[in-house]
């Protein structure tokens, strides 16, 4: 066992061999928008991206299912299905079986098996004094799957912000993989900001973050503006908010927004200072358009993470 329950990661690696190790994940939810179809997308994309985090490849996956089928119509989990095996395919991932159960709320999601070297490995917890902090989508899903469940959401919004959450993690975990990258974590539901305090968490370095540079959906910022926070946001707030200091410029909103839970969020790579922005360059030519540089890592021994 390469990583497993004593070391809290995206997911378990197993090695088998010299050459090869295996990447255990499952992840699943209940649906954050109202098309079946773009539900499975999105669950699919989310459970393979903690496959993609820790370096890997995904290869196979299993679903899970609960459904109300005394309340439901299953051309419902039909169309689900159809969503997610989409997405595998997309993927290059084989689905090869899965588990159902009846339940009084929808529920779906994969279990997954990727394959990585065993030295190549990226597991959360690396960190080095002088990388920079690249991340490859940008923040706001949560309040703005908030919007969309309030109704204020456009149809325009609901397409972008969905757009992003089927989008795969592949080719940024390609193209990262030509870079000397020290860590990697998926931002899902702690948010940017509950996502860097796992990295820096034990890790005797602190992280500098420039919300300037921070990609954001453009929309979630006036959502958050009018109120419309995911009680997730609050709550990765309260857990990690000794971890966190902010700079007074730094308003409400943006401090929302940066502990927003994300679905299906994008890649937060560390990789060395002087390949930073070879990497972005890399990442926007292979069409991770929104990657940006957002921090660094500095030394200095305390565990702290400073937003300005």
């Amino acid at each position: 066992m390469l990583i497993g329950l004593e070391r809290a990661d995206d997911a378990g690696v197993y090695r088998v061999s010299d050459e090869l190790a295996l990447i255990q994940t499952v992840d699943f939810f209940t649906p954050i928008v109202d098309d079946p179809y773009d539900f499975g997308r999105i669950a699919a994309a989310n459970a393979l991206s903690d496959v993609y985090a820790m370096g890997g490849v995904p290869k196979t996956a299993m679903n899970l299912v609960a459904f109300p089928v005394k309340t439901m119509d299953l051309s419902v989990l039909r169309r689900i299905l159809e969503g997610g095996i989409a997405v595998l395919k997309d993927a290059g991932v084989v689905l090869i079986g899965g588990h159902s159960i009846e339940d009084a709320e929808l529920k779906y999601g994969l279990s997954v098996t990727g394959f990585v070297h065993p030295e190549r490995v990226l597991a959360k917890k690396n960190l080095r004094p002088g990388d920079r902090l690249v991340l490859t989508k940008p923040l706001g899903t949560g309040i703005i799957n908030t919007a969309i469940k309030g109704g204020l959401a456009s149809e325009s919004v609901t397409a972008t912000v969905t757009e992003q959450m089927v989008t795969l993690n592949r080719a940024a975990a390609e193209t990262m993989a030509a870079f000397d990258v020290s860590a990697c974590t998926d931002v899902t539901g702690f948010g940017l900001l509950g996502h860097l305090a796992e990295m820096v968490d034990g890790a005797g370095l602190g992280v500098r973050v420039t919300a300037a540079r921070v990609p954001i959906i453009a929309e979630a910022l006036d959502f958050a503006a009018m109120g419309l926070v995911p009680g997730g946001a609050h709550r990765n707030r309260e857990f990690r908010q000794q971890m966190v200091a902010f700079d007074p410029k730094i308003d409400a909103v943006m401090q929302d927004v940066l502990f927003d839970p994300q679905t299906s969020g994008g890649l937060l790579i560390s990789v060395a200072g002087a390949q930073a922005e070879d990497l972005v360059e890399a990442l926007h030519k292979a069409g991770v358009t929104d990657a940006a540089r957002v921090g660094e890592v500095v030394s200095g021994g305390e565990e702290k993470i400073w937003v300005a």
